[in-house]
């Protein structure tokens, strides 16, 4: 088995170390050369965490000329440029969420890979979702029949250090857990025909951005919801994403830590003003290796064994809808404090 030299660019994303450890955890499949990171304070905060032990500290002109792949995992920031480097000096990448810059350098990066036939991979940690999976698969089975609803909420009560950190975000929390969401909508539904944002700064802990947010994308004669928070109590264990067809309806809530879904479709739920549906739970692989599969695929996109069903003009998409529902990205003062 040919093994593929990684590196990675940047130790500033907060599932930086987690990719680092999952390709680590596949010797037969990665040989890692090591890791760059141009900003000290980064080096100085998570230099020494356990993912990066015993690994070469290079330069990033080092890493792209030494690897085949790179992990891209800087500051959100600047994800999209070092991306560029990238696939400029030929390089597959696998690159953090969500992307930065421009939709025009974005979509740059996307159509120089797809010349080049490099991989190209986003961290969207919730197409790995068990339950999502399983959901996509009811879909395309057709027994949701008729998509006219999905509602996802992808929320948290973040502490004062958090909300300082999202500041960074003209689109706050909406940019950073609200593409997550955005991701899975298109790749159900596509371009909505129509996008209603409301992007609302509650203030809370004296921090000012975009924490409470709602987003509404139109699709014909169905609706997808978006709500993200960063001031919601207990948020996390009410993240939800539901589908609603003229068949049946899948709802996974919480989308995990537990993993919990629930089904119904118009046999089990045979009674109009009672809750009949069906249970599922699934294993959960937050703690235990939420980017093991992720990794083992991008290994197969390079070797030709798997395509990867996020295509580049998915991958594009996500982005413009996104930008869409912000009113344009824009960054502001890269406090990583």
């Amino acid at each position: 088995m040919k093994k593929i030299k990684v590196g990675q660019i940047g130790i500033g994303h907060n599932h930086g170390e987690s990719k680092m450890k999952a390709v680590r955890k596949f010797p037969e499949l990665f040989e890692v050369i090591g890791y760059a990171e141009p900003n000290e304070r980064w080096v100085e905060k998570r230099g020494n965490n356990k993912g990066y032990e015993g690994l070469p500290r290079l330069t990033v002109e080092e890493i792209i000329e030494k690897s085949d792949a790179v992990l891209i995992e800087c500051d959100v920031w600047d994800l999209t440029k070092y991306a560029k480097l990238c696939v400029d000096a030929g390089k597959h990448i696998h690159m953090d969420k969500p992307a930065s810059g421009t939709l025009e350098e974005y979509k740059y990066v996307l159509d120089t890979a797809k010349k080049k036939n490099l991989a190209v991979q986003l961290g969207y940690m919730y197409r790995y979702n068990p339950a999502v999976l399983k959901c996509f698969e009811h879909i395309k089975n057709g027994e949701l029949g008729e998509i006219f609803s999905i509602n996802a909420e992808m929320s948290t009560y973040h502490p004062i250090d958090s909300k300082r950190w999202l500041t960074n975000f003209g689109g706050g929390i909406m940019y950073i857990l609200g593409s997550h969401l955005v991701d899975l909508i298109v790749y159900l539904m596509g371009e909505p025909t129509k996008i209603t944002s409301y992007l609302k700064h509650t203030g809370l802990d004296g921090t000012d951005f975009a924490d409470n947010n709602l987003a509404v994308l139109e699709y014909g004669n169905a609706l997808a919801r978006i709500f993200v928070s960063s001031v919601e109590v207990n948020g996390f264990g009410r993240r939800q994403f539901m589908v609603s067809g003229s068949k049946g309806t899948v709802n996974i809530c919480p989308l995990e830590r537990p993993i919990t879904m629930t089904y119904s479709d118009t046999e089990i739920a045979d009674k109009t003003y009672e809750d009949r549906k069906i249970t599922l739970s699934f294993e959960d692989n937050t703690a235990s290796g939420r980017y093991d599969e992720m990794m083992q695929d991008f290994y197969a996109y390079i070797m030709g064994e798997k395509e990867n069903p996020f295509t580049y003009e998915h991958d594009y998409l996500v982005q413009k809808v996104i930008w869409e529902i912000v009113g344009g990205v824009r960054f502001y003062g890269k406090n990583i404090d």
